[in-house]
């Protein structure tokens, strides 16, 4: 895998070069072409005027800011190099925090961290030091010029992690939602309480696969080995929506259901095990 992003992690008079990668990969993509009914013919489309409907080229289009309604400044292209950022190649640690005390609303998009020659060590020594205190590195990062990035470098196992963090005006405030105020009962709140210890388990995230993507998949190749005509089965439905009237009958319901299933796992991994025996 290569870097695609190579610099230092910059704190105090501390300097310890770098080099990024991503840490995520895209998401498996089914891509569909618009097209005309009858012939499948490809659609095209074609950047047009709003006053008189005719296209217009590239090269005649300017981008124009509406600072109120129907009047623009248009921005150029030296307008945009005059406030870009170049990227100093530095994740600029500005100061360090408790970990725990960062919303997660707050995370973005992770990159793995590897050190350069030179940088093993001081690498390690921020690692340990970041696992040690709980705290975190809150950085400035230009990753993609011209656009500057808020930032946090974190502990993970042997790696350090950069995260991308969104700004605190790009965050929605949760009292902009209206969420009505409920009396909850002792009894329902214990069986609530013991469904979800029931159905806990530790995190895999293997087991998590999309299966919309998958089924669509299986369809187009169905249809292409039937010549493009429609593949058979049913229509999967969606469930239904349950009207629940008795909250704590519909509770004990579903804690029934997951001590059955618990039970069935119990009873498979002690059969497994008497077989290893």
């Amino acid at each position: 895998m290569r870097p695609i992003w190579k610099g230092a992690i910059s704190f105090g008079l501390v300097n310890i070069p770098v080099s990024l990668y991503p840490g995520t990969k895209a998401a498996k993509r089914i891509d569909f072409d618009m097209l005309r009914e009858k012939d499948l013919s490809k659609i095209r489309y074609k950047r047009v005027a709003e006053a008189d409907g005719h296209e217009v080229p590239y090269e005649q289009i300017v981008k124009g800011y509406e600072y109120e309604k129907g009047n623009y400044v248009v921005v150029t292209k030296d307008d945009f190099e005059k406030v870009a950022l170049k990227s100093n190649q530095t994740v600029d640690i500005k100061e360090f925090v408790d970990l725990a005390d960062i919303d997660p609303r707050f995370f973005d998009e992770p990159y793995i961290m590897a050190p350069e020659k030179g940088g093993a060590k001081a690498y390690a020594l921020l690692r340990e030091a970041l696992a040690h205190t709980g705290k975190a590195g809150i950085a400035k990062v230009v990753l993609r010029p011209p656009r500057e990035k808020l930032a946090v470098v974190k502990p993970l196992g042997d790696l350090l992690v950069l995260e991308t963090m969104h700004f605190a005006d790009e965050l929605r405030e949760p009292s902009e939602v209206d969420v009505p105020k409920t009396d909850i009962g002792r009894k329902e709140l214990d069986m609530a309480t013991s469904l979800v210890k029931t159905m806990a388990d530790k995190w895999k995230p293997e087991k998590y696969h999309d299966e919309y993507r998958e089924a669509l998949m299986n369809l187009i190749e169905e249809k292409i080995k039937a010549g493009g005509k429609a593949a058979p089965g049913a229509k999967t439905k969606a469930p239904s929506a349950t009207r629940i009237v008795d909250l704590v009958s519909v509770l004990e319901q579903s804690l029934k259901e997951a001590q059955g299933g618990s039970s069935k796992k119990t009873k498979a991994g002690g059969h497994k095990r008497r077989r290893a025996a």
